[in-house]
């Protein structure tokens, strides 16, 4: 809750500094400020429904939706195109357990019974582009009223912490604890050169759609989704395949080695010979990086609109 009052607070106080009380309109630009609140989903390697796991809605839970908030500033330096820098503040989540097992391909990640939570901290700046503008035939900036879809594309930042659940096998409490420290699929250890440490701050790409009604010409609403490519395939700490419990012993603290033998398989066949839950097996997808979504609403005011305000009295009508 305090990284959320935080960071909004941070947007609010920049959006009512005097620098943009100057700027605004000496050169036909014109600045909106607002807040945006929009469940957000993981799509990744954990969680899912039947079949084969996907990439999109096929395999989402509805269970680990999160809500998420955020703030941002646009700037409209024409009609057709804004400009937007936002931060978002969310979580995600993803566990096996939700899946139902119908004896198809669902059945193997139901079995290995893995889970996971993050917080998700997000920063991003995105154009968005408004095509119906060029299709009005009055006047574009007379805006009350009016219904218009956008799509928007950009480029971001975001930090994350991916989290599992522990069962102390002495007292039976579980806990929560981080996975990245645990090397759960031996990242940077000598015997997997390939597997590499994941950094916690990676670079995303947020493209969506969205539909914004002005009430007037200081005050509008915009639903929308969007998606977010990532470039890492380790939001969830599960990627590729088990590897020998022995090198958590070899390279990690006694206490750390237990905790990440215990968190890094956690299938109830994992003892099974034959199984598919073995040294070697596949335990994630490397083939597809994780990814995230939000669907929301975005309330949108404009900063120093001058006389308008007070010009803006008649009633929204609903105009395309």
């Amino acid at each position: 809750m305090l990284r959320k009052c935080f960071y909004v607070s941070v947007i609010l106080l920049t959006l009512n500094s005097p620098s943009f009380s100057q700027q605004a309109y000496s050169d036909g630009t014109h600045y909106e400020g607002g807040v945006m609140v929009a469940p957000m989903v993981f799509l990744g390697d954990l969680g899912g429904n039947q079949g084969r796991g996907t990439t999109f809605l096929k395999d989402y839970n509805m269970p680990t939706t999160k809500l998420s908030v955020g703030a941002f500033l646009t700037m409209h330096p024409s009609e057709w195109m804004n400009f937007r820098l936002a931060v978002t503040i969310g979580s995600l989540e993803g566990n096996d357990a939700l899946i139902k097992p119908k004896g198809g391909d669902e059945d193997s990640r139901f079995y290995r019974n893995l889970d996971f939570r993050s917080p998700l901290d997000e920063a991003y700046v995105a154009a968005e582009i408004y095509p119906t503008v060029f299709l009005e035939d009055d006047d574009p900036t007379d805006v009350t009223g009016r219904l218009r879809p956008y799509g928007l594309i950009g480029v971001g930042v975001f930090h994350f912490n991916p989290q599992g659940s522990y069962t102390d096998p002495s007292t039976g409490a579980t806990s929560w604890v981080d996975l990245r420290p645990l090397h759960t699929e031996g990242e940077g250890f000598p015997e997997y050169p390939g597997r590499k440490e994941y950094a916690l701050t990676q670079i995303n790409i947020p493209m969506g759609v969205g539909v914004k009604y002005y009430f007037s010409q200081n005050v509008n609403l915009s639903f929308e989704i969007v998606h977010r490519k990532t470039f890492t395939d380790y939001i969830d700490d599960v990627s590729t395949t088990y590897i020998d419990p022995s090198l958590f012993y070899k390279y990690l603290s006694p206490s750390q080695a237990a905790i990440a033998a215990a968190v890094y398989n956690k299938s109830p066949l994992s003892n099974t010979p034959g199984s598919a839950y073995q040294v070697g097996d596949k335990r994630g997808d490397p083939s597809n990086n994780d990814a995230y979504f939000t669907a929301g609403f975005k309330l949108s005011i404009r900063l120093n609109s001058g006389n308008e305000w007070n010009n803006s009295t008649r009633c929204p009508l609903l105009r395309f």
